[in-house]
């Protein structure tokens, strides 16, 4: 980027000194991913690097890691559960977070701070208190469903924890879509509305259009944060319910298993992954609203 003429010495030198800082802080917040993605093709069973992999010796490198957590019981069961309860507590996130911005978006909604506080506060209290005082809410809920409705015990754990999770990611879709709404063109529905459409096809052929992407990320958000999640699903899950950071996390304190470095990077793959598409989905909206994106 070339500097404007004009800029004094004090200006410049805080240019380059700013960005030296930030390739700094990024240097700082990526180095241990960066040691642990090579780590994940060790040979050995260490958490170090060893002086065949500091030689690039191809002996020292296999995916012995990666061939463990596929073929190995627990790890898949972990991972399928992660798979099943993420998914399902995004989309009750994503809907009930939706509907809950649409409607604080209105201006005629009374006390609504005092709302969208309470609706984020899972994301602000400690997770440690929150996982407590869902276990007693949950628990009393399963019992409810075990011995009133006669629902399997599997079942009704698994409810448990999607709620649970679901809960926990509403805050994020409500954020990202009340961010969307902001500069939303009210306008547009009442046109609508004047059309003839009733409100359900004014949402989906109007409203849902323009606001898709904050939906999609807010997804994305609740999402990672349902599949990441470990301290909750400890208090209210069961064994069955043992989703993919549960069995990380015990890897790391039970049994020390190597394995934890493979799924990291697979996690890591994945995480990137799910950026692209929110960057993706920022440049779409910008484009939307007539922004170019930057």
């Amino acid at each position: 980027m070339k500097l404007h003429a004009y800029l004094t010495s004090n200006q410049v030198l805080w240019h380059y000194s700013f960005r030296v800082i930030c390739g700094l802080i990024f240097i700082f917040l990526i180095t241990p991913i960066l040691v642990v993605m090579p780590l994940s093709f060790n040979a050995q069973n260490f958490f170090t690097f060893t002086p065949e992999m500091l030689r690039f010796d191809p002996a020292g490198y296999s995916l012995k890691h990666y061939k463990d957590f596929f073929s190995n019981d627990e790890w898949q069961r972990s991972f399928w559960n992660s798979l099943i309860i993420a998914p399902i507590a995004t989309i009750i996130s994503v809907s009930l977070g939706t509907l809950a911005a649409i409607g604080l978006s209105q201006s005629h909604v009374p006390a609504k701070r005092a709302i969208m506080a309470i609706l984020i506060s899972p994301m602000i209290v400690p997770l440690i208190i929150s996982a407590t005082g869902m276990f007693f809410f949950y628990s009393t809920m399963g019992n409810f469903m075990e011995n009133t409705l006669g629902l399997d015990k599997n079942f009704v754990g698994y409810v448990k924890v999607v709620l649970a999770h679901a809960v926990l990611g509403i805050p994020f879709v409500i954020i990202t879509v009340t961010a969307t709404l902001v500069g939303f063109d009210t306008s547009l529905t009442r046109a609508a509305a004047n059309m003839g459409a009733n409100p359900i096809t004014t949402f989906f052929r109007v409203q849902m259009p323009l606001i898709f992407p904050g939906v999609v990320s807010g997804g994305l958000f609740a999402f990672i944060t349902s599949f990441d999640e470990v301290v909750v699903v400890m208090f209210i899950g069961s064994a069955s319910q043992k989703t993919l950071p549960w069995q990380m996390f015990i890897g790391l304190r039970e049994q020390i298993s190597p394995t934890i470095l493979a799924v990291a990077t697979i996690l890591v793959c994945i995480s990137v992954a799910l950026l692209m598409t929110l960057e993706m989905l920022r440049r779409r909206s910008e484009r939307l609203r007539g922004i170019t994106p930057g």
